[in-house]
């Protein structure tokens, strides 16, 4: 089902932010020309996957470049079938109606009966039909552009010179792997621009992460120079309400550039940057280390002490564990340390672990959330624990003086694994391994990190 975008007015968003629509026409001049597009034959831009952060990039996107409909189509997948539970209907009719901007507009679109209807338990919505309205299943209470939607995963990218991956990394490989089906006949390979932060643990030949956009390339067979990753410190709702944000686009220098410019906005700063795997684990790792924020901060009532004492242990695991990952670990500090202090502070990682941590959630429910989506950090805490489990990674233990799997001195690590994955501890375990009295110093897991040859590529799958 595809369906109608709304006519915005020339010199103003959704959202209300003034533009400049003569200098956007030209960037997207710019941009078209670069991809060799021709007078009449349209850019075609698709964000495959619905959630959060994949609906934003969309909405942004729809808002800055939907007006020139004559040279850009910007549309979007998602699965059909979802319905909307009785509870959330009744969260988007408050919503509706708290904003007037959003309620005329439904009402001009004649789309407002419908929101009646499902709040008195007369209808069911779907999401794939509120989204074509401007709503995201997983971000209710934050309105979007209408938008274009499509269900069928072959109309939506199959001639497409852009996709932007937005699905979680736990469902990239088969999603890709469809859509492999429906590029068999091209002939020039699209940019595909991935969102997505997570990873898999590979063990043979030897033990390596693999990122999405490496699923992405090994399952479609689109080169890697064409695949870029884009992440960064932010909440997605707050991009799309005009809070000023930075993101990374990586990749080649061909595509990560010209991107990099066409995505830029005066409230959404895009840099470019070509070490695309190593940003790419970054951004899978701080989701680990948020969900044990979340549960600290539930267990001890948000004590700012207690919280500053994991934000220390954590801060020393991942600046540890990228010294095994890149060989200029402390190019990556700052980029780090800020997207794991965002996730901390309002990401979706981190309202899970307090959930869990409150009994407001079982892990019996898994890692897909109502209202969330899926909570990527669980998946991650199981591989990078299997990585950094492996003998053949063995590093000196600084105080036994023998070798030692990487995750020994992982202790946060350990722990959340055998919270989430293995299922052995309760949540009040993270503060037991906090309060152990045989726990180093975080500044002496620096220290180690820093004064040994830690650097292993093969984990990053280079020689």
């Amino acid at each position: 089902m595809v369906g109608n975008i709304e006519v915005m007015a020339p010199s103003l968003y959704s959202n209300g932010a003034i533009s400049n629509a003569n200098g956007l026409e030209e960037k997207l001049d710019e941009f078209r020309r670069i991809l060799g597009k021709s007078d009449g034959d349209l850019l075609k831009i698709v964000g495959v996957g619905a959630g959060a952060w994949g609906s934003v990039f969309a909405a942004l996107l729809q808002d800055t470049y939907g007006r020139f409909r004559d040279k850009i189509q910007i549309r979007i997948w998602r699965r059909a079938g979802r319905c909307v539970d009785r509870e959330t209907a009744k969260l988007l009719f408050e919503v509706i109606n708290s904003r007037e901007d959003v309620l005329r507009r439904l009402i001009r679109r004649c789309a407002y009966l419908k929101y009646v209807e499902a709040r008195l338990g007369d209808r069911v919505l779907y999401a794939d039909e509120i989204l074509k309205d401007g709503f995201c299943l997983n971000m209710i209470d934050t309105p979007l552009s209408p938008m274009k939607v499509v269900t069928n995963l072959q109309e939506a990218v199959w001639d497409a010179d852009i996709v932007v991956n937005g699905v979680p990394s736990t469902e990239t490989r088969e999603v890709f792997e469809e859509i492999s089906k429906y590029w068999k006949e091209r002939i020039n390979p699209p940019i595909i621009v991935s969102l997505s932060k997570g990873i898999e643990a590979a063990l043979d030949p030897v033990p390596h992460i693999i990122t999405p956009t490496q699923m992405i390339s090994r399952a479609t067979g689109v080169p890697v120079e064409n695949i870029l990753y884009l992440g960064g410190p932010n909440i997605a709702s707050e991009i799309y309400n005009k809070e000023y944000a930075n993101a990374r686009i990586c990749g080649t220098e061909k595509w990560r550039i010209p991107l990099a410019k066409f995505l830029r906005q005066p409230h959404f700063t895009v840099w470019d940057n070509s070490d695309l795997v190593t940003h790419e684990v970054m951004g899978g790792l701080k989701n680990v280390y948020a969900i044990g924020a979340g549960m600290v901060a539930a267990l001890t009532n948000e004590s700012a002490t207690s919280k500053s004492v994991y934000f220390a242990h954590c801060t020393s695991e991942m600046i540890f564990i990228t010294h095994l990952l890149t060989k200029e670990p402390e190019k990556l500090a700052g980029p780090l340390l800020a997207d794991t202090y965002v996730t901390l502070l309002k990401g979706r990682n981190a309202w899970y672990g307090q959930m869990i941590a409150k009994g407001q959630l079982s892990l019996d429910m898994g890692d897909s959330i109502s209202g969330k989506g899926m909570i990527q950090g669980v998946s991650a805490v199981g591989a990078f624990f299997e990585l950094l489990s492996q003998s053949s990674l063995s590093v000196l233990h600084p105080n036994e003086n023998k070798p030692v799997a990487p995750v020994e001195l992982c202790p946060i690590l350990k722990t959340l694994y055998k919270i989430l994955i293995k299922r052995e501890q309760d949540p009040r375990a993270i503060l037991q391994a906090l309060r152990d009295e045989n726990l180093n110093d975080p500044r002496e897991r620096i220290e180690i990190a820093q004064s040994h040859a830690f650097y292993k590529p093969s984990l990053l799958g280079q020689p």
